[in-house]
């Protein structure tokens, strides 16, 4: 079954840390661009970052730029999102995706909750 699973979400006090993954199974990450969203209560989703599949460029939105990394592992067919510096607007829902416009993504998965509160 080809799929995404997101991992690593959580509560966090502001200003910690936490590292989501995203798992791929049936399939192999190194050929796609994948995209981390998120999506908060009450408001649309959005995009977050994004890696190439071919020179490993990537993309920040304002928001998280700075403060949020993101990495492949093509080895271990997992991406990653390292987020420093938490705030409580980073609270949401994570998703990951094989595309980098949550427009062209067809479905998504379960998606990882990450809470920032103290």
């Amino acid at each position: 079954q080809v799929q995404l699973v997101e991992s690593g979400g959580g509560l966090v006090q502001p200003g910690g840390s936490l590292r989501l993954s995203c798992a791929a199974s049936g399939f192999t990450l190194d050929y796609y661009a994948i995209g981390w969203f998120r999506q908060a209560p009450g408001k649309e989703r959005e995009g977050v970052s994004c890696i190439s599949s071919s020179d490993g460029s990537t993309y920040y939105a304002d928001s998280v730029k700075g403060r949020f990394t993101i990495s492949r592992d093509n080895a271990k067919n997992t991406v990653y999102l390292q987020m420093n510096k938490l705030k409580p607007e980073d609270t949401a829902v994570y998703y990951c995706a094989t595309d980098c416009t949550a427009e062209m993504v067809d479905s998504w998965g379960q998606g990882t909750q990450v809470i920032v509160s103290s």
